[in-house]
């Protein structure tokens, strides 16, 4: 009777961890913008912020190096 409870919660177990193996991503592509939502920026101006990394990147002549898109000479 024992060996019988202790084989099904054995059974059951691997069911459920091998079960977890199968998972396809969980973000699909065309949700990726939700996790691009402007509430998980690190700062508090995102305005603010975007000129200050636009005046950096035209004094120190390292447009993009921030990761933002853009190019150019820095003059628009």
């Amino acid at each position: 009777m024992i060996r019988l409870a202790a084989r099904t919660i054995l059974l059951t177990m691997t069911v459920f961890a091998l079960g977890g193996c199968g998972i396809k991503p969980w973000v699909k592509p065309y949700e990726r913008h939700i996790l691009a939502d402007p509430i998980m920026n690190f700062s508090r101006d995102p305005v603010s912020a975007a000129y200050e990394t636009h005046v950096y990147q035209a004094r120190e002549s390292a447009r993009g190096a921030e990761g933002s898109q853009g190019g150019g000479c820095g003059c628009n």
